[in-house]
């Protein structure tokens, strides 16, 4: 099937997430804390798609309403065209295992009481068909060599792995639902660089291998850019701004964008003197009391009267390139 008629494994419509904010005796709701607001993609089969943005920006969030461990407050999420935002917990128990999540802190996610084999173990069992335990060994032992973890390591509690053992071991407990699709939050930013690579090579081997299509949530441009075929960039809850990775450094066009990148260090001393460095004014503006029009336009340079009332669309301005913004800059600064 060529590029062009395949359909998207994941299609996300005009997805919000609002924390409703309460007090009083009554849990009086108050006002609504808008994590995401409108965010619309589409994620191929196969494929990586890359979120990217500063603490709080809602990227997290997105990923756990789009496998269904967070109940969006409205939009559409489609799983192979079925609409899975709209399904009760009875309807979606049937998607579980096919779309599932690995934490950024492995240590956190993994029961400290539980050895490898007994975790791996629990993850294999819950789609309650009968196992025998000779099944289910060579499931945990195919598991730990797919996720590159030695046997002997069978017996080992969490606490006696290293970040990157553990990180891989919470892998293997995704793999072992045999997913379609993997949502990855910050999955590398807790261990150490010369390690963070091992797990990055590891997810692109496992990608070709079992076919797998990943949602990959990161503060981290150069990661994502190495992983991600496509890549979109979130800013208070909205997406304003989806690239093919290449243009992510190459051709970058929302303010906020090239704000993100001029922060990225560089080793060439030379370059980095020479190039522009772009410094935001103010801080991020609360999701409680988020500013009308664009969410940018207070922090933005470019922002007009149009910016501060009306919010931009995401807008194709060629290759699939889309940016959402009213004053898009010819070119990076």
């Amino acid at each position: 099937m060529s590029e062009t008629m395949k359909q998207p494994i994941i299609k996300v419509e005009n997805l919000k997430m609002h924390f409703p904010l309460q007090k009083g005796l009554m849990s009086k709701t108050y006002a609504h804390v808008k994590a995401v607001d409108d965010v619309s993609f589409e994620v191929m089969e196969g494929e990586t798609f890359g979120l990217v943005g500063e603490s709080g920006c809602g990227k997290t969030t997105t990923g756990k309403c789009v496998i269904r461990i967070l109940n969006p407050t409205d939009g559409h999420i489609y799983y192979n065209g079925t609409d899975v935002a709209k399904l009760s917990h009875n309807e979606m128990s049937k998607y579980r295992r096919e779309l599932q999540m690995i934490f950024q802190d492995p240590y956190g996610s993994l029961d400290p009481r539980q050895s490898l084999f007994t975790i791996l173990k629990d993850a294999i069992v819950a789609d309650k068909k009968p196992h025998s335990p000779a099944e289910i060994r060579s499931r945990v032992l195919e598991l730990i060599n797919l996720v590159e973890l030695s046997e002997e390591m069978i017996t080992r509690y969490p606490h006696e792995l290293s970040g990157g053992q553990r990180q891989r071991l919470g892998i293997a407990r995704a793999l072992a639902c045999n997913p379609k699709v993997i949502v990855c939050d910050e999955p590398v930013s807790a261990l150490d660089v010369s390690i963070q690579a091992q797990i990055i090579n590891l997810f692109e081997k496992l990608q070709k291998e079992l076919g797998l299509t990943y949602i990959f949530v990161a503060h981290d441009l150069a990661v994502v850019r190495h992983i991600a075929k496509r890549i979109g960039v979130m800013y208070l809850g909205h997406l304003v701004e989806v690239m093919d990775s290449g243009d992510l450094f190459r051709n970058s066009r929302h303010p906020y964008s090239l704000a993100l990148l001029s922060a990225v260090p560089t080793t060439d001393y030379y370059a980095e003197k020479e190039r522009g460095r772009v410094v935001l004014e103010g801080e991020v503006p609360s999701p409680i009391n988020a500013p009308t029009g664009c969410p940018f336009h207070p922090r933005c340079k470019y922002a007009t009267e149009a910016c501060k009332t009306s919010m931009p669309q995401l807008t194709d301005i060629g290759d699939n390139h889309l940016v959402a913004c009213h004053n898009i800059p010819e070119k990076a600064e």
